[in-house]
């Protein structure tokens, strides 16, 4: 009996491989070993980076909404603390949303910080 040599699916394991890489510089592009590396370091940041952008938008988040406090005289720590004692339930990224495109909105939020003064309008108008 003939030995059988897996001809051509090893033929098209090395094309999806090649596919998958297509766009890489150099041979990570045109070869079988370097290519599957090159896919390897990919997947791997790629996965990795998922979880890092996560953690970019609540940066982002918390920067925006620490701004939105500083133009109404309060502290971020202090608004927080005081949506919590107040029972208010939204997460960073609406309070930023409402910081942004509701800002009377967030005047009645900032109600809720002892010693927190009213803004001016003209501030929240730039």
């Amino acid at each position: 009996m003939p030995r059988a040599r897996k001809g051509a699916a090893r033929t098209q394991a090395r094309r999806k491989l090649l596919r998958e890489a297509r766009g890489y510089f150099g041979t990570k592009s045109r070869l079988k070993q370097q290519a599957k590396v090159a896919l390897m370091r990919a997947g791997r940041n790629a996965w990795i980076h998922r979880r890092l952008r996560r953690r970019d938008f609540r940066s982002l988040w918390i920067t925006r909404i620490t701004a939105a406090c500083r133009m109404r005289g309060i502290r971020y720590s202090q608004f927080i603390a005081a949506l919590s004692n107040a029972n208010i339930l939204l997460n960073r990224k609406m309070l930023s949303e409402i910081a942004i495109h509701d800002p009377m909105t967030f005047d009645s939020l900032a109600a809720h910080v002892p010693g927190a003064h009213k803004p001016h309008v003209e501030a929240l108008a730039k």
